[in-house]
């Protein structure tokens, strides 16, 4: 029998959604690398409109702390909404999913902070026995230290430890792709291998 691909990491784009966490502006100051994370989002979220993906974006206790970064255009996603719970999965979400995608099988998950809302949010899912791949650079938090440490947390319980260019070409399959062209443009500027190293120290 055929093992499940979608358990080897491949992904299918019927059966994948994009979760956003958190990416709020009044984190900016204390989140190593803020604006790459933004520039990450903006690439995963340009890209789920070509490949017609759902976007989930969360935002922590939006009434004391704010709302997505005006960076990002949340106009065309799927869902935004505040949580109070530091794992963005929560029955609101969770009942949308079901809406929208009753096949789910896979989460590509960015945002911050690593080593505790994306974590959680990874936890979660993998309980629910989704495939969860975190995208290593579209997630950040405070300390290096930890974003670095969950990274390694995350890896060792299951998840997919990846970058946005390694999934959007796992969903593309094949240069014949309709959105082939629009997708290996957005992934001209290699991400910097330095920031990525997940296994760097501050």
């Amino acid at each position: 029998m055929a093992r499940n691909v979608l358990k080897l990491g491949a992904l299918e784009v019927q059966r994948t959604a994009f979760f956003l966490c958190d990416i709020q502006e009044t984190f900016r100051p204390h989140i190593k690398h803020f604006a790459e994370i933004v520039k990450v989002a903006n690439k995963m979220v340009e890209a789920a409109k070509h490949f017609n993906i759902p976007v989930y974006v969360s935002e922590q206790y939006p009434r004391g702390l704010g709302h997505t970064t005006k960076e990002i255009n949340t106009d065309n996603v799927a869902l935004v909404y505040g949580k109070t719970k530091f794992s963005m999965y929560t029955p609101e979400l969770q009942a949308k999913l079901k809406s929208d995608v009753p096949n789910l099988g896979s989460v590509v998950l960015f945002g911050i902070e690593a080593h505790v809302c994306i974590e959680q949010t990874v936890i979660d899912l993998l309980n629910e026995d989704l495939t969860v791949h975190v995208v290593a650079d579209g997630v950040s938090s405070r300390s290096l230290l930890d974003r670095s440490l969950a990274l390694q947390r995350m890896q060792s319980i299951g998840c997919f430890v990846t970058t946005a260019e390694n999934v959007l070409f796992k969903l593309l399959k094949d240069k014949e792709n309709p959105v082939f062209k629009s997708i290996s443009k957005m992934n001209k500027e290699p991400t910097l291998d330095t920031f990525f190293n997940i296994t760097a120290k501050i």
